[in-house]
């Protein structure tokens, strides 16, 4: 079933003209838990991985916190965390000869953020191979770090910048969106820029990152030195307590929460706060993982073809 998620309350470029130029569309993957197989694209499932090719373990050394491994005198077998397929999200900057981009992740703390330490991978699915059948797992990773298996329903959106604004144009707006926001509450219909109109929440590929805190672009190491390009956003949740309003698709608001009375859950009195628990958890936080304290991690490559794309990766929490 695909996702849909309902337009803006208000015409973002008729309001602010300005940010006209500074739109981006970004791909909401919508995870929600099934059984993918290795030729989907998913979070946590199954990767399309050569069974000639060794499995990723991380070596590193782990700070001592309460998600480090028991014992780190061997190598710890990476875990499956995202694949995405050009037939399904053909925006991202695939090299010449591939059409897979694969996503592990160690699952304990680094010191990095003390989040796991990620890994991208760009693979070819018409090579015909056999694939790695069962592969190795972590021993003792806690289950924040090791994602549900998830179906995926891609969904392009358009954004604005909310962290990234500059400051001068922040500051010149930020006077206009608090007078929307009271005048939206007045009306019964709350609305704020940065909750409902900019950037999408959730693990998603392009667009703008879903900063929790400061923005911070890597520089890439390459010869280009120029600032990096945001591939995927990997959140901890899809929405949180605030902005459900805009972000939770029409699909998932009927039959659920509270209802105005229209009969299709997208009036303003229906709350997906009000489901029960787990009802609630399958939608806002499929894949149950769980970056710092709903944090998420950002990852980048080099967009201006520096030799084997350089890939960095940066992470936040609240």
């Amino acid at each position: 079933m695909p996702r849909t998620t309902p337009p803006p309350l208000l015409d973002v470029e008729a309001l602010f003209p300005m940010l006209k130029p500074l739109r981006r569309e970004a791909v909401r993957l919508h995870p929600r838990r099934g059984e993918p197989g290795p030729w989907d694209s998913s979070v946590g499932g199954p990767l399309s991985w050569p069974a000639s090719e060794p499995w990723p373990h991380c070596e590193d050394s782990h700070p001592r916190t309460r998600l480090a491994p028991a014992d780190d005198d061997f190598a710890h077998a990476m875990v499956p965390v995202l694949q995405l397929y050009a037939r399904d999200v053909p925006e991202l900057p695939f090299p010449e000869g591939t059409d897979v981009l694969q996503v592990v992740w160690c699952p304990f703390d680094h010191e990095a953020g003390y989040v796991p330490r990620p890994e991208i991978y760009w693979r070819d699915s018409t090579r015909s191979e056999p694939l790695i059948e069962e592969p190795p797992r972590p021993v003792g990773a806690g289950d924040v770090y090791l994602p549900d298996p998830c179906v995926l329903h891609p969904e392009r959106v358009v954004e604005y910048p909310n962290w990234d604004l500059d400051d001068e144009l922040a500051e010149e707006l930020e006077e206009t969106f608090e007078e929307m926001e009271e005048r939206a509450a007045e009306d019964g219909s709350p609305c704020a820029y940065r909750s409902h109109l900019s950037v999408a929440p959730g693990i998603k590929a392009g667009g703008y990152p879903s900063w929790t805190q400061d923005p911070y672009w890597p520089t890439c190491p390459g010869p280009c030195g120029q600032r990096m390009r945001h591939l995927v956003t990997i959140k901890s949740a899809e929405f949180d307590g605030v902005s459900w309003r805009r972000w939770v698709p029409v699909e998932d608001r009927s039959g659920g929460g509270t209802d105005d009375g229209s009969g299709d859950g997208s009036g303003d009195g229906w709350n997906v706060l009000g489901l029960p628990y787990e009802e609630r958890k399958a939608l806002q936080r499929a894949p149950d993982i769980m970056l710092g304290d709903m944090g998420g991690m950002y990852l980048f490559v080099c967009g201006h073809g520096c030799p084997g794309m350089p890939f960095r990766y940066h992470s936040d929490c609240s």
